[in-house]
């Protein structure tokens, strides 16, 4: 399955509005952290997990999304947010801690809910598993229309709600598709010390599923995949499992040192924005001025949300107590 030249941009725009947003929040969220990096510190306290690097897996997915079909993401979730259809005022909003944001700034970076495009997201590790599948069970009692995807990271495919979220939609033969994000570290621990097989696909058979592999963070690898398990799942064939190779081009969170990685990995890893920009230039899909205008619409779109999340008020403290079932 090749993607259509309107796609290819698609998929390049969102990445880059995707990167230019984190590099944004990145800056923002270093005000008032250094000399000594503390994360209570700044206009975005707490914890921050940038997916700079992850931006195929999230545009090569949701490329054959629609509104109504259901995404559950990871900690990690902000270029999926961004595919997916999320509202950027509202988001940033949230990342902001404000009264304008998606949960009014009670979630945070790791907790983005928006109903309107059917997306969630989560700080639990394999937390979206099993809401993804009730979604599509949902779904297919109701005989509507939409199937589930649910976002995770390699480290996931080790706890058990990974094994009891792929049993139960093969079971049932659910509209849904899991799709792993390999970026061969989970925090601080590497794959191939804390998973028994080299790739997690192989592990779609023991459910009876297809596993699909996508190598070198392939933006077109990443559709091609997941166009044929999402089309599956739409004519009611059952679920489909999908492994990304990708990379991680910052640490696990802002502030990580990063000493565990290898002497050199890091230095070594491909940014798949600037190659798929090549790609696409020499394709014919983008020109260079073609190239320039799209990146600065990227750019003043980002902005626009940023100065809407900042000129925005906080909740006012008694708010901590509403919304909250007792």
């Amino acid at each position: 399955m090749q993607p259509t030249v309107d796609q290819r941009r698609w998929m390049y725009r969102n990445m880059v509005l995707s990167r230019y947003l984190e590099e944004r929040i990145e800056a923002l969220y270093m005000e008032g952290k250094t000399p000594v990096f503390n994360m209570a510190k700044g206009p975005i306290p707490g914890e921050m997990h940038l997916s700079n690097g992850q931006e195929p897996c999230a545009v090569g997915v949701c490329a054959h999304l629609t509104p109504e079909d259901i995404v559950t993401a990871t900690h990690r979730p902000h270029h999926i947010a961004v595919a997916k259809g999320v509202d950027l005022d509202a988001m940033v909003a949230e990342i902001f801690g404000k009264a304008t944001g998606l949960a009014g700034g009670r979630g945070g970076h790791m907790h983005l809910f928006d109903a309107a495009v059917n997306f969630s997201c989560s700080g639990i590790i394999g937390e979206g598993l099993g809401p993804a599948v009730g979604a599509a069970l949902s779904r297919k009692l109701q005989g509507t229309p939409g199937v589930a995807v649910a976002f995770m990271g390699e480290g996931a495919a080790n706890q058990g709600a990974f094994h009891e979220a792929l049993n139960l939609a093969a079971v049932w033969q659910l509209p849904v598709v899991f799709v792993i994000e390999d970026n061969a570290w989970g925090i601080s621990v590497a794959k191939q010390a804390s998973t028994a097989v080299p790739r997690n696909d192989r592990r779609a058979s023991a459910y009876g599923m297809p596993g699909h592999h996508v190598a070198d963070n392939d933006v077109e690898g990443v559709f091609a995949a997941a166009g044929t398990a999402i089309a599956r799942a739409r004519e009611g064939a059952g679920p489909s499992l999908i492994e990304i190779e990708t990379v991680r081009l910052a640490g696990h969170f802002m502030g990580d040192g990063e000493d565990y990685r290898p002497k050199g990995e890091k230095e070594g890893l491909t940014d798949p924005i600037p190659r798929y920009r090549r790609a696409l230039l020499d394709a014919g899909v983008l020109d260079e001025a073609g190239d320039a205008d799209l990146v600065a619409e990227a750019h003043e779109r980002v902005e626009a949300a940023i100065r809407f999340a900042q000129q925005s008020e906080f909740l006012p403290p008694e708010a901590a107590l509403e919304t909250v079932f007792v």
